[in-house]
């Protein structure tokens, strides 16, 4: 048997009272008499009444509430984000949707139409690593408040809350160096991923800096930068000839798989095979030797997003909250034994 739900209605029915009374007493309005409101209270208490957000965003064209729209919702770095948001959100009191795209750019478009749909006062969104045609994202930004983070693209005029990932991975690449690696091997996703290819121009930029030889041979690409990507890479590069002296994975998570695989083959962290990652996740110090990694403040960029993202909805009137910004959130290189430089 389907179970109704309490309206408004209903309640003013059982009362013999008007819809908009009703309405007004529950939102305490002056008007209505103190024994109308408790009358109206017990009522709805006893009939387990609970306001419609939706119908009453709707009526007052502002819902507060937020959209958000991820490519993974377990991944660890995007879970501190995602607390950052609803840490930052409670305080503004605002109510958040979290909706994963999974990576796909078709569902990711449907996303943003159901979070109109659902009439969001703005939406935060971290693009698929596949975004590439971005026509049905730029409607949006006419439609309603919009914000980037993470995983952003230049091409789409909004503010965007993101890390420096160019010039965290030159410092990656920049240690290295200084411990005294030269042949240093990276294992990154294809080409169309935004955030890789901006790590891949700050390894390549330091090799450059300092003289180093760029061999094809030890740049490894993949559609998953996984754990077991890692691994199966690994073996890749312990295959060839001239081996490198370190390897620097853009996630933990290959990072890690790297680590496994060299001590299966005995393979000395660091001395022979130095290993950094990247995010500085809970695993990064479960592993042995621990991992010298990125460190992103997660947390503070969802906090950031939010607050850019609250700034817009609220200040609409205000063209200086409407132009376009790129917020980046420092990152800091985590040094621990994968790296250590040998005495």
């Amino acid at each position: 048997m389907k179970k109704k739900i309490t309206t408004l209605k209903m309640l003013a029915q059982a009362l013999d009272l008007s819809i908009s009374t009703v309405s007004r007493a529950l939102n305490d309005h002056p008007d209505i008499s103190d024994e109308t409101k408790k009358k109206v209270r017990l009522l709805a208490q006893s009939m387990n009444y609970t306001p419609n957000i939706f119908a009453k965003g709707f009526r007052k064209h502002k819902s507060n509430i937020i959209g958000v729209i991820v490519p993974n919702i377990t991944h660890y770095f995007t879970t501190t984000i995602i607390r950052g948001i609803l840490e930052e959100a409670s305080i503004k009191g605002y109510r958040v949707i979290i909706s994963e795209s999974n990576n796909d750019v078709i569902k990711q478009k449907e996303m943003f139409n159901t979070m109109i749909q659902f009439g969001v006062d703005g939406i935060l969104a971290s693009l698929t690593k596949m975004t590439k045609e971005i026509n049905n994202i730029l409607p949006i930004i006419n439609t309603l408040p919009l914000i980037l983070f993470d995983k952003v693209s230049d091409k789409i005029p909004c503010t965007q809350i993101t890390i420096n990932d160019e010039e965290a991975a030159f410092k990656v690449v920049e240690h290295l160096i200084n411990i005294g690696k030269k042949r240093i091997a990276i294992i990154k996703e294809r080409e169309f991923s935004y955030t890789s290819e901006k790590r891949y121009a700050g390894y390549l930029r330091a090799l450059k800096e300092h003289d180093i030889e760029i061999d094809e041979k030890i740049i490894i690409s993949v559609d998953d930068i996984s754990l077991q990507q890692g691994k199966r890479m690994t073996n890749i590069l312990l295959s060839i000839k001239r081996k490198p002296d370190a390897i620097f994975a853009i996630t933990d998570s290959a990072a890690i798989g790297v680590i496994q695989t060299l001590k299966k083959f005995n393979i000395k962290i660091p001395e022979e095979i130095a290993v950094v990652g990247f995010s500085n996740s809970i695993n990064s110090t479960i592993i042995e030797p621990k991992l010298t990694t990125v460190n992103q403040p997660g947390n503070i960029i969802g906090k950031n997003a939010i607050k850019y993202l609250i700034q817009e909805i609220e200040n609409d009137t205000d063209n200086d909250f409407a132009i376009n910004k790129t917020i980046e959130v420092k990152t800091e290189l985590i040094v621990r034994d994968s790296t250590f430089k040998v005495s």
